[in-house]
């Protein structure tokens, strides 16, 4: 018959496996494998045929004419020298953009540093370079065979650097001009104070022909350098595709490897996200859509593959003398839920809290309405586990008293251990005579436990998931609630605090199981001295006020001297 220690020691070898599976999950997740490459050193082409019939080099990272063909991702050479960067600086954004195809090649997030040791640099969600590469391409494509603006091609700038006006908005402008008179403007429009940003196409048909474009735009990225890293288990990094049949979607690299994205979306959006950080781009509202995905290999086995996700609108038909035009809008920051959900429906999303979101999401909210009384996110943690455990106070009281009944059987329990010996069924059998006789439900005094380790999940995705606690300070050493406690002194006292518990309780009568469970303490405080200190910091103030409880239920209410 379980009784709770057992059922108590059950649940804590299940949460010990769990995280041993997540350890697992981050050391020997298997790599990504090598580009794949033919006998003539060229990259292996899908032979997938896209929307509108082009082929799959017509979408996204290779969008040349209909009918022609390609072998390589790069620009020319000449079009390489020609190249310029230009700079765009808001109150929050640091950036740069490429002369060819007007490409967003890095991004430094402003008031988002690196780390609490280097408060002066700021994190770079976007780089172009090939070891951190992460980088938001957009373009046009002709349908009939003309040129067009693609991210390979030059465009033309006025100036190298731009910077906020009085209004509080920047706005840098790309011209292309074809051969036959197509003349293109590109226009980004950066906001202060904000990280989402506009592109604004205008397309002057003078030339002679109809002109039949449509445009894409494309996040491309190599994983792995420059993610920030979690010190236990690592959060989802990858591709997101939001539709109106399935409004989150994770498409990571494995998958993009597998097989091309192609999947008509309205009202959606693509992404690429990692731990804080998210990089999207967002269609206008009812614009129709088809979303793609590209694993681009590398012809250089010593060169690292990419992976894009991207969408490519409908075709657009500009006659001879007319204008036709394009926008679309990015968003390029920290993963903060309200700014999120007003840049696109459902991305604020891709805040993943995991399949306990249900719980999760309440606690967040939780936590961050206290913090908005007290300004310290170490406090927001102390007060939200208050507000859990007076919540939850009836149901320990009710538990309390079962365990206190229990350890009055404790005697009685040493007397059947003594009398059956090993025979377990004889033993069992006049357990459950005696919890009977007493009137003692034996489950009674884990009611507690079981409801607080999805609480706990939920909080540890909570914690992990929310940028709003990166960096956050709490007191004196700890500086930093979303990483380890650099001096353990947190694990220590989450040890410390669950061993007091043990001794509250009645001991196993098994002397094996009660080996184990001396065991739990250290075997737990090993494993949360790797945990964020703000979840750490959870624990240790929820075992504290368990104690507490127990101790004012049982002397105060039960009267248990």
């Amino acid at each position: 018959m379980l009784d709770n220690q057992r059922l108590f020691l059950y649940t804590a070898l299940g949460l010990i496996t769990f995280l041993i599976y997540l350890t697992w999950m981050q050391t020997y997740h298997p790599p990504i494998p090598p580009a794949v490459v033919g006998t003539t050193g060229e990259p292996v082409p899908n032979a997938v045929t896209g929307p509108d019939g082009l082929a799959d080099e017509d979408i996204g990272d290779l969008p040349i004419a209909a009918g022609t063909s390609a072998t390589t991702e790069s620009v020319t050479s000449e079009v390489a020298r020609e190249e310029q960067l230009v700079s765009i600086k808001t109150d929050v954004l640091d950036m740069q953009l490429s002369t060819i195809g007007g490409t967003l090649t890095k991004l430094q997030l402003l008031e988002y540093p690196v780390s609490v040791d280097q408060p002066d640099v700021p994190f770079e969600l976007m780089s172009s370079d090939p070891l951190q590469l992460l980088v938001a391409e957009s373009g046009l494509q002709s349908r009939n065979g003309v040129q067009a603006p693609t991210h390979k091609d030059l465009m033309a700038v006025e100036q190298t650097s731009y910077g906020l006006d009085t209004a509080g908005e920047v706005k840098v402008p790309f011209t292309w001009t074809s051969d036959d008179g197509v003349v293109v403007t590109k226009t980004y429009t950066f906001r202060s104070g904000s990280y989402e940003f506009n592109i604004d196409y205008t397309i002057d048909n003078q030339s002679s022909e109809p002109y039949l474009v449509n445009q894409y735009r494309q996040l491309k990225r190599k994983p792995g350098t420059k993610d920030e890293k979690q010190q236990f288990v690592n959060t989802y990094i990858g591709a997101v595709i939001s539709t109106q049949e399935d409004n989150y979607q994770k498409y990571d690299f494995g998958d993009i490897e597998d097989a091309n994205l192609r999947e008509d979306v309205t009202d959606g959006w693509v992404a690429m996200i990692e731990h804080y950080f998210a990089a999207a781009w967002v269609p206008d509202p009812g614009e129709r859509n088809t979303a793609y995905s590209l694993y681009i290999q590398t012809s250089n086995p010593a060169d690292y593959n990419h992976y894009v996700i991207g969408m490519q609108s409908s075709t657009q038909t500009i006659a001879p003398g007319a204008q036709g035009t394009f926008h679309t809008k990015g968003y390029a920051g920290p993963k903060i839920q309200e700014n999120l959900a007003e840049v696109a429906p459902n991305l604020e999303l891709t805040v993943d809290f995991g399949f306990l979101t249900i719980i999760a999401q309440p606690l967040f909210w939780l936590l961050k309405s206290i913090h908005g009384f007290v300004g310290n996110w170490g406090w927001a943690i102390v007060l939200t586990v208050v507000v859990i455990k007076a919540l939850l106070y009836k149901l320990s009281e009710a538990a309390y008293k079962s365990m206190a009944r229990m350890k009055k059987l404790q005697p009685k329990m040493a007397q059947l251990k003594e009398r059956h010996g090993d025979d377990r069924t004889a033993m069992g059998q006049a357990t459950m005579e005696l919890y009977k006789k007493e009137k003692v439900n034996p489950l009674g005094g884990c009611l507690p436990m079981l409801v607080q380790m999805p609480i706990f999940i939920a909080l540890y995705w909570a914690l992990l998931e929310s940028v709003e606690l990166r960096q956050a300070p709490f007191i004196f050493w700890i500086q930093d609630l979303s990483i380890r406690d650099p001096l353990f002194i947190l694990p220590l006292l989450m040890a410390v605090s669950m061993f007091i518990q043990q001794k509250l309780n009645p001991a196993p009568v098994d002397p094996i199981q009660a080996k184990v469970m001396q065991f739990l303490p250290i075997i737990f405080g090993v494993f949360f001295a790797l945990f964020p200190a703000g979840l750490v910091l959870y624990w240790v103030v929820n075992n504290t006020l368990s104690i507490a409880q127990q101790w004012y239920i049982t002397r105060i209410v039960i009267g248990d001297k």
